[in-house]
C-alpha cells in the first residue's frame, strides 16, 4: 500500500472525508505552519544556519497533500513523475530546473 492509499484509508476509517476546497485550505494552513517554524527558528532569516522544521509539521503537510490529491482523484505518484519529467526537460533545455530559467 502506497502513502496516498494509506492516507485515503485513514481518512475513510475515521470519517474524515472533506470537499477538495477544504483540503486545499488545510494544505495551505499546514504549509504555513512549516513556514512559521522556519521563520521562528531562523530568527526570520537573520540566522539561516539555525533554521529547523518540525518533522511533525512536515508530516502534517504531507498527509494534507496526499489527502488533497485523493480528494481531487489525482494519483500523487503519477503527478510526481510528471513533475520530475518537467524538471528534467527544463534542465536539458536551459540548464536550470526553475520555470524562469537561469538569471541574467
Amino acid at each position: 500500500m502506497d502513502a496516498q492509499d494509506r492516507v485515503a484509508a485513514f481518512v475513510d476509517e475515521h470519517d474524515m472525508d472533506a470537499d477538495p476546497a477544504y483540503r486545499i485550505l488545510d494544505l495551505t494552513a499546514e504549509i504555513g505552519e512549516i513556514a512559521a517554524d522556519a521563520a521562528k527558528t531562523s530568527d526570520y532569516g537573520a540566522a539561516p544556519d539555525e533554521l529547523a522544521v518540525s518533522e511533525d509539521e512536515l508530516g502534517d503537510a504531507l498527509f494534507s497533500l496526499l489527502a488533497t490529491a485523493d480528494a481531487l482523484d489525482i494519483d500523487a505518484e503519477a503527478a510526481l513523475e510528471t513533475s520530475l519529467a518537467k524538471y528534467e526537460r527544463r534542465l536539458d533545455e536551459s540548464g536550470d530546473a526553475g520555470s524562469a530559467g537561469p538569471p541574467g
